[in-house]
């Protein structure tokens, strides 16, 4: 499991029979910061993941991939890599809140 920040979505009118009716999202996995483990930052990736919780764009999500992003409801036959499995609260590191949702 993976922690990322939605940076927008994506939108598809022609794609897999299996993914009709799904809502795409680009995600941008967040890494800790090597010199402070109480920070995260933005990596320099992006991925798309099958969003079936409604998360919006700037929320914190909590993200799987592989054979794991299958394992959600409904997408066991679904061409999916990254599947969307929480949307994040607040993180806390080594007893200190790094993140609180509604703050920026």
């Amino acid at each position: 499991m993976f922690v990322a920040k939605v940076i927008g979505q994506v939108v598809s009118t022609k794609k897999e029979e299996t993914l009709r009716g799904r809502r795409l999202a680009m995600l941008r996995p967040l890494l800790a910061d090597p010199d402070n483990p109480k920070k995260f930052l933005e990596g320099s990736n992006t991925i798309v993941a099958i969003d079936t919780l409604g998360a919006g764009t700037g929320e914190v999500v909590l993200f799987v991939q592989g054979s794991s992003a299958r394992q959600v409801d409904g997408l066991k036959s679904a061409p999916v890599d990254a599947s969307i499995v929480g949307i994040v609260d607040s993180v806390s590191v080594l007893g200190e809140a790094t993140y609180q949702s509604g703050s920026k």
